[in-house]
């Protein structure tokens, strides 16, 4: 079995509502999709979403280097999956959002094959339902406050709250909210690298009578040391995202003893395979892991749940961004409702899902001749 041609898409959904982080504002899901036909015409899906911010990438660039990756696969066997994601490693660095979306549509490809459902494929058991929780965008207190009280009400099972300073106002912030919602529910905090370490230190120990389940890259990704320090000072446990692209920064991240938490992206993995590494290291050091996500549809979202059906060391849920798209060009899949609630009821082989293809823009396709 070859693989004879490779598609390549561009696809733009609208958000809609601006999501506003400490590092920028995102209006569009500016993702790519990749689409890998076989000489036996079984055919696998990938989805990325390149996010400047976080992962350095962004579609327009993309699309020619997707190009130059695809074309190392042309003619060869699909079934090498670590073969090929080596190829592309070698030929490339960086680029871990694209090399998701090729690495999600092998795996696709790969579970189709063998006739079963991803997490099947990857030794897992479609035997749970989880929750994700929402997040709230930065701005001003009251209407941070308005907006957790919205999900609450929705009955999402916890909230997620973006933070960038000022002290005085991350703390009027948390603040409102709480008065907003109550205790009842969890609240997760995001800083996006946004505190120096002085500032986290004092930030957090601040927040601590709010009951706070966790805090994400509180300081800059590159300080390690200073992510140690923060976390031996601070009364709330602190979860590596954007210190945590692959498996190697998990090591690295242990060997600074600057975590309670990894959060896992396929988007900033690299894909399923590395994402894979991620979760043993995690099992091995005895930490939890939660699964996120940038702006993608319910086709990576829908793999995301592959993954976390797959292994017992996902234990937080961060899978909302198709919640936040204001168009679901998605067919099959995942359900995600209202409240939340993500499950996999409709299973069929590989990932499981397609997409219309009238939300996709034009497709360079690769063909091997």
């Amino acid at each position: 079995m070859q693989i004879a041609e490779i598609r390549i898409y561009p696809f733009v959904i609208p958000l809609s509502e601006p999501f506003v982080i400490s590092l920028g504002t995102i209006t569009h899901a500016r993702n790519l999709l990749i689409e890998i036909h076989t000489d036996s015409g079984i055919i696998g899906l990938g989805e990325c979403s390149p996010y400047p911010f976080i992962n350095g990438e962004m579609l327009e660039g993309q699309i020619p280097i997707a190009e130059k990756l695809g074309a190392l696969w042309l003619g060869k066997s699909p079934l090498e999956i670590e073969n090929r994601l080596l190829e592309l490693d070698r030929a490339l660095s960086g680029n871990l959002a694209l090399k998701s979306a090729f690495d999600m549509a092998l795996y696709d490809l790969n579970a189709k094959l063998a006739g079963m459902p991803l997490y099947a494929y990857l030794g897992g058991a479609n035997d749970k339902v989880v929750y994700s929780d929402r997040t709230v965008s930065v701005g001003e207190p009251n209407q941070m406050a308005k907006e957790a009280k919205k999900y609450l009400d929705a009955g999402f099972h916890s909230i997620k709250v973006k933070l960038g300073g000022p002290y005085d106002l991350d703390l009027k912030r948390i603040e409102a909210i709480r008065a907003a919602v109550g205790y009842k529910i969890p609240l997760r905090l995001d800083a996006n690298q946004a505190w120096t370490v002085a500032q986290a230190v004092r930030t957090l120990r601040a927040l601590e009578k709010f009951d706070i389940e966790h805090c994400e890259e509180p300081i800059h990704a590159g300080d390690l040391k200073g992510l140690n320090f923060v976390r031996k000072n601070s009364p709330i446990p602190i979860m590596a995202d954007e210190s945590l692209f692959d498996h190697k920064d998990a090591v690295r991240l242990l060997q600074n003893d600057a975590c309670d938490y990894f959060n896992i992206k396929l988007s900033k993995s690299g894909g399923l395979f590395k994402a894979l590494k991620i979760v043993s290291i995690a099992e091995g050091a005895g930490i939890g892991c939660q699964v996120g996500c940038f702006s993608e549809s319910r086709l990576a979202i829908t793999a995301l749940m592959h993954l976390v059906l797959s292994r017992k060391a996902i234990v937080h849920y961060d899978m909302d961004s198709p919640l936040m798209l204001k168009d679901d060009p998605v067919i099959g899949g995942v359900e995600i409702s209202t409240a939340g609630k993500v499950s996999l009821q409709n299973e069929s082989v590989g990932i499981g899902v397609t997409v219309d293809f009238n939300y996709l823009g034009k497709a360079v396709i690769l063909s091997h001749l």
